[in-house]
């Protein structure tokens, strides 16, 4: 698995003085253009000490690696902030790709003005996370993201530059997530204290089940009829510090995977853990984005879908598929093509995408999706013939029976996983190939 490297450059440290916390942010994109330092918000934050700990939850989940865990290396991947106008929301991944967490600051915690709207890094440092920990109750708290002119000409030579190792599995992540979570549904909740005494009552290793009964989450020790695997417990760790202020708790599972969702509502945002089946399995080996990536018209149909997207905080795929003149289907495939750029999230409490740019350079999908890249070749090389609602692809290691109609292949692979991680290399081959030959016969 290869890296690039990802440079972060900040005109001053972020800081936290006096209630006023000032978040410096790096190069990103926002309506106006490219910035080297957007300025997105500046104002009030109504609900402090639970913003200042949701806050440092998604950064120490940037810190983290909860499977084989190693001593904290020198580098730290920089949370990502995305203004949509009417909410900031703050996301990040563990390192080992498993978990991803965001704060979502809705309007009813913001009062103040939105200078833009776009995506940025912003600097969460050690003198920082301490600071945000002291935050009380009744506490106030001033939120600029973005520094103003005044407070970078006071802070002469503060730049603040750190580079760090961008692996491409922890940006496939970021697609796969979305992806997965689009295909979710809310298993159960839990108010008040019943949440808390459920999430302080979980084993922290192991394995379990966790579904409603009643008005109870319970935990079974083998799946039963509607509940959602939990794998590694302590991996929602950082829900813990934020439970003395949760209204409720929220699980969500889709109907076919393991993958699950946890969200605390707090006043006036939300804090949401999304976890990979297992815990040694990062999102980024997943594969549930490799079908819509496979289709012929996704590429050109992203960049006419990418056009229209203005940062809404929730992306209206009816209004989209009007506004670009094609199929509510296919406008679902470029949105997962503009994923995998890191252009589109999910948000689980609105059933809706949200459009954000992430700032990092990866300009070919096929490389981010090396199953989507050997299909390919196979296409390419004729080694797939079709036989009705199957097909025979031939390869160095012999000839792979494909059924179109389930997605089965005769591989290695679709035996290991069941199609548990999306298609294998031939099923692919095959439907496009198959796609191919329809069009070609209209």
């Amino acid at each position: 698995m290869t890296s690039a490297t990802q440079a972060y450059t900040y005109a001053a440290p972020s800081s936290l003085v006096d209630g006023r916390l000032g978040l410096a942010t790096s190069g990103g994109r926002a309506l106006s253009g490219p910035a080297v330092a957007p300025r997105f918000f500046s104002g009030v934050v109504t609900q402090a000490a639970p913003a200042a700990a949701a806050l440092l939850g998604v950064a120490d989940v940037a810190l983290a690696r909860y499977h084989q865990p190693q001593a904290r290396p020198g580098w730290v991947r920089d949370p990502v902030v995305t203004c949509n106008g009417d909410r900031l929301r703050f996301e990040s991944f563990s390192a080992c790709g498993g978990v991803y967490a965001r704060l979502d600051l809705l309007s009813g915690a913001l009062d103040g003005e939105v200078f833009d709207r776009g995506t940025t890094n912003v600097d969460v440092n050690a003198p920082l996370r301490e600071a945000l920990a002291r935050i009380g109750a009744r506490d106030p708290l001033h939120l600029g993201v973005g520094l103003d002119e005044l407070v970078v000409t006071t802070m002469d030579g503060a730049v603040v530059e750190k580079k760090v190792p961008l692996p491409e599995r922890w940006l496939r992540g970021f697609a796969e997530v979305q992806v997965i979570a689009s295909g979710m549904d809310q298993r159960g909740e839990l108010t008040g204290m019943a949440a808390v005494r459920f999430l302080r009552g979980l084993p922290r290793k192991g394995t379990v089940w966790v579904a409603q009964a009643g008005r109870e989450l319970k935990v079974f020790d083998r799946q039963v009829p509607g509940s959602v695997q939990l794998d590694g417990p302590n991996r929602l760790g950082t829900l813990l510090p934020l439970l003395r202020f949760a209204k409720s708790l929220r699980l969500y599972g889709p109907a076919d995977a393991a993958s699950s969702a946890w969200e605390l509502e707090l006043p006036g945002m939300r804090y949401t853990l999304t976890l990979s089946p297992e815990r040694w399995r990062g999102f980024s080996g997943e594969g549930a984005v490799l079908d819509d990536l496979a289709t012929d018209e996704a590429e050109n149909d992203a960049d006419v879908v990418g056009m229209l997207l203005n940062f809404e905080p929730e992306v209206e795929i009816g209004l989209l598929a009007d506004r670009a003149g094609m199929p509510a289907d296919r406008v679902r495939a470029a949105l997962t093509q503009l994923g995998v750029a890191g252009r589109v999230g999910y948000d689980l409490a609105e059933a809706a995408h949200f459009h954000r740019e992430l700032p990092y350079v990866k300009d070919n999908v096929i490389l981010l999706n090396p199953r989507l890249a050997k299909a390919r070749k196979l296409v390419d090389a004729g080694a797939v013939r079709l036989e009705g609602e199957s097909a025979t692809v031939h390869t160095s290691g012999g000839a792979r029976r494909v059924s179109l109609a389930d997605g089965s292949c005769t591989c290695e692979w679709w035996w290991d996983h069941r199609g548990s991680r999306g298609p294998c290399k031939h099923v692919l081959a095959a439907r496009i190939v198959a796609r191919a030959a329809v069009e070609v016969s209209r």
